[in-house]
């Protein structure tokens, strides 16, 4: 595969039932016969839809590379692809819960995590409950062919955080999302304005059925930074290739050539952010 491209897997399908690793395995060896360099799996793809209530349980939280990110590890190392996984990680020093994507190379090692920043609470997605928002925007990966950056589910709904990663040298986001089907439309709205306005690839992968009442479910997409969809599937593993020269000519035509100006908007967010506090408390 040339350099200047990397070949994903979108992989719709979960993993936490008893034959979860198995099955795992087999996903993976299914996509890199297919090209794939890098799989994406669906929003907590080893856990059941634990959010479809309030109810927090001990066993859904592991510490810092517990049994579910190992069973993640082995299997990207085994196959030999790279992996963008997830688990409920607990920090042992304050026992705070995160929805955590785990980025792992071809060789099953971590190369850094991301917690969840945006976290609804609302009926079948009791987030909150569960778990804690993260506080510093994702890494830009540059550990595969392309560098890329990680939004999870709703954190693509806060379009700055994919023009950040995009100013910041991603040229492409993964989007694990867990969504109903009922409001799909309108998230491919915003797949396609983030990759348009932030001249970057964005890919989402969502978990596949409904679970626990929750009506979840829709397709897997890949937009490239024209806002052309390349890929939109219910298939379990869909695959896509990047191309990074897509990348670069989309940053010399318009709006791609636009300055960034972010000492400018750092200065407004700085004067924002009292507002939106005071906001918060009083709802």
């Amino acid at each position: 595969m040339a350099a200047d491209t990397l070949t994903v897997a979108l992989i719709s399908e979960c993993f936490y039932q008893d034959d979860g690793a198995e099955r795992l395995h087999a996903r993976l060896r299914q996509a890199q016969g297919q090209g794939a360099q890098l799989a994406v799996l669906p929003e907590l793809a080893v856990l059941p839809w634990v959010p479809a209530t309030k109810i927090a349980r001990d066993e859904d939280a592991e510490a810092p590379r517990g049994e579910r990110h190992e069973m993640q590890a082995r299997a990207a190392r085994d196959v030999g692809i790279g992996l963008v996984g997830g688990a409920i990680v607990q920090r042992p020093e304050s026992g705070q819960r995160f929805n955590t994507a785990l980025v792992f190379d071809a060789h099953g090692e971590l190369r850094g995590t991301f917690e969840k920043c945006h976290i609804p609470e609302e009926p079948g997605f009791w987030e909150s409950s569960h778990y804690e928002p993260g506080e510093s925007l994702a890494p830009v990966f540059d550990d595969f062919s392309m560098p890329f950056g990680v939004q999870i589910c709703s954190d693509v709904n806060r379009p700055e955080g994919s023009h950040l990663l995009g100013a910041l040298g991603a040229e492409a986001v993964l989007n694990p999302r867990s969504t109903e089907r009922a409001t799909y439309e309108r998230w491919r709205h915003v797949f396609i304005a983030n990759a348009l306005t932030s001249c970057l690839y964005v890919l989402s992968v969502n978990r596949p059925a409904p679970e626990n009442g929750v009506l979840i479910g829709g397709p897997s997409i890949a937009v490239s930074p024209s806002g052309e969809v390349l890929l939109e599937t219910e298939d379990p593993v869909g695959i896509v290739t990047l191309d990074r020269n897509v990348v670069r000519e989309a940053r010399t035509r318009y709006p791609g050539y636009l300055s960034v100006r972010a000492e400018m908007y750092a200065e407004a967010w700085r004067h924002a952010a009292p507002a939106a506090t005071a906001s918060a408390q009083k709802t």
